[in-house]
């Protein structure tokens, strides 16, 4: 099997709502177990990552006849493994070189979108209600999604500030604005995330912003809605706080 060449172009980057594009193989791996794997020059999958999880699909031989069925996507170096299985085992197989189209689950990444951009807007929500915590870690998986933030909420206001996130939430939901994702120099990218970008982004780097309406945008390598109304209705599950971290649970409509 042939090692992957350089960095996947991460077409999603170019076009969020694209839900196929073409692709050429560079590369086919099977690993130990049997799991086989497939490297494109760029992929329209969004690989798990960022608390997202990963995007599903199917990848078909440009020609037709082969069929690699998607069901896992990881990053590892800037490549991205395309995991999964021949749909017709004694069948066709792809090989190196060949044009491929891509097609990804639509439900499964309209509701991946909805889901990650909703942990976002809890972030504006938290400004909004002078909660002025750090984000820190998100996980927007359907199986109980939910964002964590640096320091505490006190006890006898968590109640009070659970209602209030889910109708702010609900209110911005209902007005709508459009989202901005798209890569930007690091001067640009830090203006339009208030002045400053986190620590963890390099001087000089051109990061990738999300950004919801006149609110500051924040580095994501995620996928998400175009407008904020289209996440539908947001309930604040639960509000808890642990060792100096305050964490938001949350569910949004089916």
């Amino acid at each position: 099997m042939a090692a992957p060449a350089g960095p996947t172009r991460l077409a999603y980057f170019d076009d969020m709502w694209a839900l196929r594009a073409p692709a050429t193989i560079l590369s086919l791996h099977q690993e130990e177990g049997g799991r086989r794997a497939v490297v494109l020059d760029a992929t329209v999958f969004h690989p798990q990552g960022g608390g997202q999880p990963a995007d599903t699909g199917v990848i078909v031989s440009a020609a037709g006849g082969a069929r690699f069925l998607v069901e896992d996507v990881r990053v590892k170096d800037g490549v991205v493994f395309h995991y999964g299985r021949f749909e017709d085992a004694a069948g066709e197989e792809l090989s190196q070189g060949q044009s491929v189209s891509l097609e990804i689950d639509a439900e499964r990444r309209k509701l991946n979108s909805r889901l990650h951009s909703a942990g976002h807007l809890l972030d504006n929500c938290m400004t909004n209600l002078g909660l002025k915590l750090e984000p820190g870690k998100g996980y927007h998986f359907a199986d109980g999604p939910f964002v964590e933030y640096k320091g505490v909420v006190p006890a006898d206001k968590l109640q009070d500030k659970k209602l209030e996130l889910e109708k702010e939430a609900n209110e911005l939901i209902s007005k709508g604005a459009k989202v901005l994702v798209s890569v930007f120099s690091y001067d640009e990218a830090a203006k339009l995330c208030g002045g400053a970008l986190p620590s963890y982004i390099s001087e000089g780097s051109t990061p990738r912003i999300v950004k919801f309406g006149d609110y500051p945008g924040c580095p994501c390598g995620g996928t998400h809605v175009a407008d904020i109304a289209d996440i539908g209705n947001l309930k604040v599950t639960n509000i808890r706080v642990k060792k100096g971290v305050t964490k938001v649970s949350y569910s949004i409509s089916p």
